[in-house]
């Protein structure tokens, strides 16, 4: 059942959580259950959309083998301390406590068995635990700070806390509410940003790229892709736009970590077999990208060959041809020409400076009592549950630390 959408019963509060997404609701609810008088504020009328239409609709909610590895941010140790305090089986136990049935997928994955709304839910309950008070749907139109208290304005009137936690997540899903409010917040009081970027995305063809291989859209390759530090072994998808699927979501954030001018690396022939398998072929009569259709889409292995000059039989390449088709196979270079943006990515990269947040609390080391969760702050996991993770170990973080604070 949603929580009733009334005014505050009162103006002042221990601590006031703006968003009430995964970490806003996961935050309110630990500093709820911990004795404080939680306010949790949201303007999207529909409450926690972006976890609902997680995961195909399920909330691919943690990742069994979360490790700091699998995040990108500009300090990488930044994110050690909270998840190593709350775990990805500290969350598994929560989920269990509330009956909720899960599986893994692949690679650690939990998923829901029903639907992702059991996580909202769950989350909802958590909060009526703590006793925490809604203004929600509430439009906040300031922050600002008086006798040692923060005062924020909304719609609805004034509220006061002690604590404030800043929980409004990224730019990714406009049309379900995002906003780069949680950035104005933390440029306000003085704290860096890390300029934000859509990752785990889509990525779009060059012109010329694209004229090659932009009617294959829906072909799905095995292949090992990599940028920079980053390289996955996954399913790669060809979309009328570009390129798409679970590798290069993975890649994409480590490209928009570097030169937009850099390519990213494609591996087209990751398997041993396949490698063996075109080899036997080595003198076979038949054209080359006949050849390359036992172990590849045939449709692309013609588009391949085609953009490579390599239409001829097999055993008319001589050695040096047939090497470099096989190396031009294992390092297809693409230079994307940018994103499918925000509306197409499921997080945000940078954020605000983890230079200006406490690793063991998330509160600023400039000003005391304000607090920045999950997505706005620049960590941003893998995919595969790893940046719900990372809003509830940092939310747990927030939430502990201002339930540890003097009154």
């Amino acid at each position: 059942m949603l929580p009733p959408s009334r005014p505050a019963l009162n103006t002042h509060f221990d601590a006031i959580v703006i968003g009430a997404g995964a970490a806003g609701m996961m935050c309110a609810a630990r500093a709820g259950q911990r004795g404080l008088r939680v306010l949790l504020i949201d303007h999207y009328p529909k409450l926690g959309e972006k976890i609902r239409i997680s995961g195909g609709g399920r909330c691919n909610f943690t990742n069994l083998n979360c490790k700091p590895e699998n995040f990108l941010s500009q300090n990488p140790h930044f994110c050690r301390s909270a998840l190593a305090r709350y775990t990805p089986r500290d969350f598994v136990a929560l989920v269990e406590s509330h009956g909720i049935a899960y599986h893994e997928k692949t690679l650690g994955q939990l998923f829901c068995d029903d639907s992702a709304t059991d996580i909202i839910d769950m989350l909802q309950k958590e909060c009526a635990s703590g006793n925490v008070e809604w203004l929600w749907p509430c439009a906040v139109g300031s922050v600002g700070s008086a006798d040692g208290q923060f005062v924020v304005e909304t719609d609805r009137g004034p509220v006061r806390a002690r604590a404030l936690v800043i929980a409004s997540g990224g730019l990714t899903v406009p049309k379900i509410g995002a906003t780069p409010f949680g950035y104005k917040v933390a440029e306000q009081f003085g704290l860096r940003v890390v300029p934000p970027r859509a990752a785990l995305v889509p990525l779009s063809f060059d012109p010329e790229t694209m004229n090659r291989f932009g009617d294959l859209a829906g072909i799905s390759l095995d292949a090992e892709v990599s940028c920079h530090q980053g390289s996955f072994r996954e399913a790669l998808l060809l979309t009328h736009r570009g390129l798409s699927g679970p590798a290069i979501l993975q890649v994409s954030s480590y490209w928009q970590s570097g030169s937009a001018k850099e390519p990213i690396h494609i591996d087209l022939l990751p398997d041993p077999a396949g490698r063996e398998k075109l080899q036997a072929a080595r003198e076979s009569k038949a054209q080359f990208f006949n050849v390359l259709a036992d172990v590849l889409p045939r449709r692309f292995a013609q588009a391949w060959c085609e953009a490579n000059g390599l239409v001829t039989p097999a055993q008319q390449m001589n050695d040096r041809t047939w090497s470099e088709a096989i190396a031009q196979l294992r390092d297809w270079q693409v230079k994307p020409s940018g994103t499918l943006g925000y509306n197409k990515a499921e997080v945000t990269l940078g954020g605000v400076d983890t230079r200006d947040l406490s690793s063991k609390t998330m509160e600023s080391t400039a000003v005391p009592g304000l607090y920045f969760v999950g997505e706005v702050v620049d960590v941003t996991g893998h995919l595969g549950g790893f940046n719900f993770q990372w809003a509830w170990s940092s939310a747990v973080a927030a939430a502990e630390a201002i339930a540890e604070r003097p009154a």
